[in-house]
């Protein structure tokens, strides 16, 4: 059974960082592309990151280009979301997603969401 569980998302003042992370079982995680996908409070799924299985290739959204940075360990079967610079409109669940092909695969597989609220 795949499993991918979040963790690591809470409070944090405008400017801060957070570091998420997303651990992965019941598959090979080491063959597949892996992404983040927020969702904001009454609005629609945003795609956030992306990276290749073997972690040199990744792409952002513009919205966080330059402040957030998508890492692997293949030998942990984890996903990381590094946050800095946080703003407010950041503010949203966030869910480790794993892609049922290659890089332009579709999701097959969600996270059950960790929770990043940037406030003061």
């Amino acid at each position: 059974e795949v499993q991918l569980v979040e963790s690591g998302g809470g409070l944090v003042q405008p400017g801060g960082s957070l570091r998420l992370s997303c651990a992965a079982s019941g598959f090979t995680f080491s063959t597949y592309t892996m992404t983040w996908v927020r969702q904001a409070p009454g609005k629609g799924p945003e795609w956030v990151s992306a990276i290749h299985s073997g972690g040199g290739s990744t792409s952002y959204a513009d919205s966080v280009k330059g402040r957030f940075t998508i890492s692997r360990d293949n030998a942990k079967n984890t996903l990381y979301l590094q946050m800095n610079s946080l703003k407010p409109e950041d503010t949203a669940v966030y869910y480790c997603a794993k892609k049922a092909g290659g890089w332009g695969g579709i999701i097959d597989y969600w996270g059950q969401g960790t929770q990043v609220t940037v406030s003061s």
